[in-house]
């Protein structure tokens, strides 16, 4: 039996009850529905805070929670449908219903509609808020249920904004540290650039590259003969990417330890030369 465990809610001991009858385990479980009260929340491929991260929660995104023990949940990204644990600490079952995205780079949260009071923390690109009252070209949240704490207004746009040029999105997050199994503006990988710059133009693409390069958009090519436009996202071992034009391709990666613009030429090369191959795929939307 091979079983993804980055996308099934699977354990030999515990598994999702849409899972019955299909892969056997010890026991069942409906799930509950939680949400990210922090900013960043770590999602791990184990129990273990020593452990590096698989991916990212975002403040108000939700989980769907099979298992709480020693502190970890168990569970599944109602966005993207990954796996893992998370810190139960930075979970609520109290769930907001979001009205609004960040459409900031990085907004601060405050304890008043008063720029000048210390921020209780910082909320990334695309975290969804529930907007319940405002004042001073301020806006309060839901935060666990109750009202919490306060935003810029124009740090906000419409939960249903999209931002149709992946490559302008992207862009906005040149410079940023690469992190691995980051997802937002204080540090982000390769393939969390590539998803959430697609998820803003209302395009869902999946978490990692060894995903994105069978299902994102269109496979269209396996090297650069295709005839490569702004926006094709461009495969390679283990690394994406994406074409700002037909010759430079901006991504995270670990040479450069942040988001950076490459020649393509000069990244397929290095690819190649490392890992035996340059671009493997070349995907489309449109």
């Amino acid at each position: 039996m091979s079983i993804d465990r980055n996308l099934v809610p699977w354990r030999p001991d515990l598994a999702a009850e849409s899972l019955r009858g299909l892969h056997p385990a010890e026991r069942y479980a409906a799930g509950t529905l939680h949400q990210a009260i922090r900013g960043i929340v770590p999602m791990r491929s184990t129990p273990d805070a020593s452990r590096g991260q698989a991916t990212e929660m975002l403040h108000g995104e939700t989980i769907t929670v099979y298992d709480i023990r020693d502190g970890w949940a168990w569970g599944q990204l109602t966005a993207d449908g990954y796996v893992g644990y998370v810190q139960a600490s930075a979970l609520t079952d109290r769930i907001m219903a979001p009205t609004h995205r960040v459409r900031a780079f990085r907004a601060f949260l405050y304890p008043a509609p008063d720029m000048k009071l210390p921020p209780l923390r910082a909320l990334s690109f695309r975290s969804p808020v529930e907007v319940v009252e405002t004042a001073k070209g301020y806006a309060r949240i839901r935060e666990a249920g109750e009202p919490g704490g306060w935003l810029a207004e124009v740090a906000l746009g419409p939960l249903d904004a999209v931002e149709p040029d992946v490559v302008v999105t992207a862009q906005r997050f040149l410079g940023i540290p690469y992190l691995w199994g980051g997802r937002s503006s204080l540090g982000i990988d390769c393939s969390g650039l590539a998803q959430l710059a697609h998820a803003a133009a209302g395009l869902a693409i999946e978490r990692d590259t060894y995903r994105q390069v069978q299902t994102a958009g269109t496979l269209v090519g396996t090297d650069a003969s295709v005839g490569l436009r702004r926006g094709d996202l461009v495969y390679f071992p283990g690394h994406v990417g994406l074409m700002v034009d037909g010759e430079t391709l901006l991504h995270a990666n670990s040479r450069a330890m942040c988001v950076s613009l490459d020649a393509l030429a000069e990244v397929a090369a290095r690819s190649a030369a490392a890992e035996g191959k340059g671009i493997v795929a070349v995907r489309r939307f449109g």
